[in-house]
């Protein structure tokens, strides 16, 4: 049985993840370490505490006394998901963003060497590459442009990985996804915050014109496909991943208010983000010609589902936007250890 870490696995894509690899790889056992910052909610991976395969540490990746021990346990392989993402908390404080999405990156990479694991795995973004013209799409050799402290930071990390990969040939992989949605997903984000905002009969706040594009993903294809290049994937390479559906904001807002029973009289436009990056398109050549993996979860489909989701879950959003949530941890297993602990 094979002995994977998964970091940040609290966080949105993180615990869809370990859900997802508990449920298709029976022979694997996840180590899932969080820091529970505030976007880390350990409720999100409650359904997986009865499984013996699943053990959960608190521990910040910046600290690698209290990761070391993990390392020491033998691992097949690390999956990094491990950050902070809000561009907007990046550009009213970029430290932390820097702390963890690249001295956290490097104290992982250090003991990866050191424990001779097998395979690491650091999860990127798109937004690495900055913004697209109204034509073409990334492809793995576009130049990284990023626009804002979160991204800088996330393409600083890429290059920190590709140089251990060189210099110490450290099997290392890179995913770059573009923007996912799904179940699990902090409030703060586009998707989850107007569904949990119309829930309330609030208005939706959406940037400038609306018309910023985006490539939208499922989460649940994006974990295929984290796992096909952690199976096949070639070290040293980078992979594109997206769900090639490309989409405006103001259409993900037109739909969302459709399924909700509202209209547009519910959407308040505010002041754009500064540096907001116009658009993002992702080339899934590689992945798809080289991996065999496509996405598979048409957009109407996952966003109706999405919706049905966060309404049939309100306890789970709602104890976010309270804060409750914060103090989970702490009622369900004391002040230190960790399930399976």
């Amino acid at each position: 049985m094979s002995n994977i870490l998964v970091t940040g696995a609290a966080g949105f894509i993180g615990s869809n993840f370990v859900r997802y690899v508990l449920r298709e790889r029976p022979d694997v056992r996840v180590i899932a370490v969080d820091a529970l910052t505030y976007a880390g909610n350990l409720e999100s991976l409650s359904d997986c505490s009865g499984d013996p395969r699943f053990r959960f540490v608190r521990a910040d990746i910046c600290d690698a006394a209290a990761v070391a021990p993990v390392f020491a346990e033998g691992l097949d392989a690390v999956i990094n998901f491990a950050a902070e993402s809000h561009v907007d908390r990046s550009i009213m404080g970029a430290q932390e963003f820097v702390r963890t999405n690249f001295v956290g990156v490097q104290v992982l990479l250090d003991l990866a060497r050191e424990h001779g694991v097998g395979r690491f795995l650091q999860i990127s973004t798109d937004e690495v590459y900055g913004s697209l013209g109204p034509t073409g799409k990334f492809t793995e050799q576009t130049p990284i442009a990023p626009s804002s402290p979160y991204s800088a930071s996330k393409a600083a990390a890429d290059l920190l990985v590709q140089a251990y990969r060189t210099t110490f040939d450290l099997p290392t992989l890179i995913t770059r996804c573009s923007n996912n949605y799904g179940p699990y997903q902090f409030p703060e984000k586009l998707i989850p915050l107007f569904v949990t905002n119309l829930l309330d009969e609030q208005k939706v706040p959406l940037y400038g014109d609306g018309l910023n594009v985006r490539d939208w993903i499922h989460v649940q294809d994006h974990c295929e496909a984290i796992l096909v290049v952690l199976d096949r994937g070639e070290p040293g390479r980078v992979y594109n991943i997206g769900g090639n559906c490309e989409l405006p904001n103001i259409e993900i807002a037109r739909g969302i208010l459709r399924q909700l029973g509202h209209d547009a009289s519910m959407i308040e436009y505010v002041k754009d983000r500064p540096g907001h990056d116009r658009r993002y398109a992702m080339d899934i050549t590689r992945i798809t010609d080289d991996l065999g993996w496509q996405p598979r979860i048409g957009f109407q489909r996952g966003i109706a589902e999405t919706i049905e989701w966060y309404v049939a879950n309100e306890s789970w959003w709602r104890r976010i936007k309270t804060g409750e949530y914060l103090t989970y941890y702490e009622k369900q297993y004391g002040a230190g250890g960790g399930i399976g602990d």
